[in-house]
């Protein structure tokens, strides 16, 4: 009989031999059986792959004497974010915090009504003053974090050709304008780095790991220059609410380059809070992107068609009777007017309607139909803006004898701004259409330079046709628009104003207002074109145009120091 004694030392070997057993099991288990399992779960836990974010490229507009101003860079801000599952005192989180970041008192409950949430952002791109303020109140459950943001120190000034980085898939990417458009350039390219953390989370850069340095983005430099820009916005605004129109547009260019010194579309948006902007309309740019029909301001590409085919000269003869018949279809002048004899210079002074359409009928309408192809009117322009559309030329396609001739005086037919602007600049620059751009250059960097070119499209009339024309929108400017004369300058010049389509005709009441024209016209050193959307209280676009743009032409004739010619 065993001792009670003898018992319990039994008992305990037996428990120890039990558990040895399992130990071994266990270890068996874990090195052999489920080896590869727990060797990729403490991988999963040191080894670590960690995405390098790249710094985006700035942006910058310059000004004459080779002074670049930045108009879109990173700036670092601060983001408030809450720890529902730390803050014990929800109503007093909510309560101080609301006046501080503008978020309702009530919104920051909801965020904090689950007591598992680990992470809720509250409210991001905070200035320092804030952020200070909300780490003063020490409050629990609420954070700050730094964050990098675009920023865009001018706010408003050329925002539509800006465009802004926004949030997409989760991701910060351009939108909109050069944003979009170079948005690889400007991004980047991520790294990568692939290496282990030890238990407190710090990086183990001894051993073996992986690093592929992250490549930041190029910074560019516009042709936009800042005083023009400028300039340019302050007389469209104040021209918008002198008129209660509903947009507007202009387009400063160098004709002979095809650089934009300054392109303003109405309404703007400020790229630092496009979230409150009204209508993602805002962030269109109008001078690319939408079609209108331009009116009157197309009547000079109908007498290059003329004068290159050599169907007409500046004085061929036309006896104008205030009304034509083509078909069922009637033709008439503005207000009606008849003009009787007259050259077509006089056409062009007097812009009369069935002047032009009598030269549209001597081409004849394939002939016309190319040179409006020609000048670029049925592509795009290939400026490096994003969302560019093309005009609209199927009424021309149709080959109908009215369809042609509403065309002659800019009816009937759609295009953009930028394609107005280049074909008149292509007349001013010897018959030659250039590419249009907004992008001097591309600094990458490692220091390597992209520095654009400019581009002949094609030469859309004889450098003899183009200097013909010049003289006849010369003599326009100087025996029409007595708003427009600028002493001791050539300036060439013509007014437009369109009716808008409705549905079944056109309206009575509404009506697109441009102008184009170029100085000195005889070498000129830029371009200038003006829209008007829809003014109200104003009949004409040589009313409500040609004084401004006679304002922004002296600007530049004293911006540039260009001396007077006579």
């Amino acid at each position: 009989m065993l001792k009670f004694g003898n018992l319990r030392l039994y008992t305990l070997l037996i428990l120890l031999v039990l558990v040895a057993g399992g130990i071994a099991v266990r270890l068996f288990s874990l090195q052999i059986i489920r080896h590869s399992f727990y060797a990729a779960l403490a991988e999963d836990q040191h080894d670590v792959l960690e995405k390098l974010t790249p710094r985006r490229g700035g942006i910058f507009i310059q000004e004459k004497g080779g002074v670049w101003h930045p108009l879109a860079v990173n700036r670092s801000f601060r983001t408030v974010f809450l720890v529902p599952k730390e803050v014990a005192d929800k109503n007093k989180v909510a309560e101080k915090l609301a006046p501080l970041v503008g978020v309702a008192r009530e919104k920051i409950l909801e965020k904090l009504k689950d007591p598992k949430d680990p992470y809720e952002p509250l409210k991001s791109k905070l200035d320092d003053e804030i952020a200070e303020k909300i780490k003063g109140l020490n409050l629990k459950g609420v954070r700050l974090t730094p964050e990098e943001w675009r920023w865009y120190p001018q706010g408003t000034l050329a925002s539509n050709v800006l465009g802004f980085v926004g949030i997409k898939d989760n991701e910060k990417i351009g939108q909109y304008g050069i944003e979009q458009y170079y948005q690889e350039a400007l991004a980047g390219k991520s790294g990568l780095l692939e290496s282990q953390k030890d238990a407190l989370g710090n990086w183990l850069l001894m051993g073996d790991y992986n690093l592929e340095p992250a490549e930041d983005g190029a910074n560019i430099y516009l042709t936009l220059d800042q005083n023009i820009q400028y300039a340019a916005e302050q007389r469209m605004k104040a021209l918008m609410a002198k008129w209660n129109a509903g947009a507007a547009c202009a387009v400063v260019m160098e004709p002979k380059t095809g650089a934009i010194r300054a392109m303003v579309s109405l309404p703007d948006f400020d790229p630092n809070e496009y979230q409150k902007t009204k209508s993602a309309d805002f962030f269109m740019n109008s001078c690319v992107q939408k079609l209108y029909e331009p009116g009157s301001v197309f009547k000079p590409i109908v007498m290059a068609a003329g004068l290159d085919t050599g169907k007409i000269s500046p004085e061929t003869a036309y006896t104008d009777a205030g009304i034509l018949q083509i078909g069922s279809y009637t033709i008439q002048n503005a207000q009606q007017k008849t003009y009787g004899p007259s050259t077509m210079t006089n056409v062009l002074e007097k812009s009369i309607n069935t002047g032009v359409v009598f030269v549209q009928r001597l081409i004849g309408g394939e002939i016309f139909k190319k040179y409006i192809e020609a000048f670029g009117f049925d592509e795009l322009t290939g400026i490096d803006l994003s969302g560019e559309t093309r005009g609209d030329l199927k009424n021309i396609r149709e080959n109908r004898e009215i369809n042609f001739a509403t065309a002659a005086f800019g009816q009937g037919i759609s295009v953009t701004p930028i394609e107005m602007a280049s074909s008149i600049a292509a007349i001013a620059n010897g018959g030659k259409l250039m590419r249009p751009y907004v992008v001097e250059k591309i600094v990458h960097p490692d220091g390597r330079e992209e520095i654009t070119q400019p581009k002949i499209i094609r030469q859309a009339v004889a450098p003899q046709t183009a200097g013909k024309l010049t003289a006849m929108l010369v003599s326009t400017v100087r025996n029409g628009y007595d708003k427009v004369k600028l002493p001791g300058y050539f300036v060439a010049g013509k007014t437009g104003t369109a009716q808008i389509a409705s549905s079944g005709g056109y309206s009575a009441d509404e009506t697109n207002h441009s102008f184009e024209g170029y100085a000195p016209a005889y070498d000129p050193k830029f371009l200038i074109f003006l829209r008007l959307e829809k003014p109200r209280g104003i009949q004409f676009a040589s009313e409500s145009l040609a004084p401004v743009f006679s304002d922004l032409a002296r600007y530049l004739f004293n911006y540039y120091e260009i001396p007077p010619e006579e």
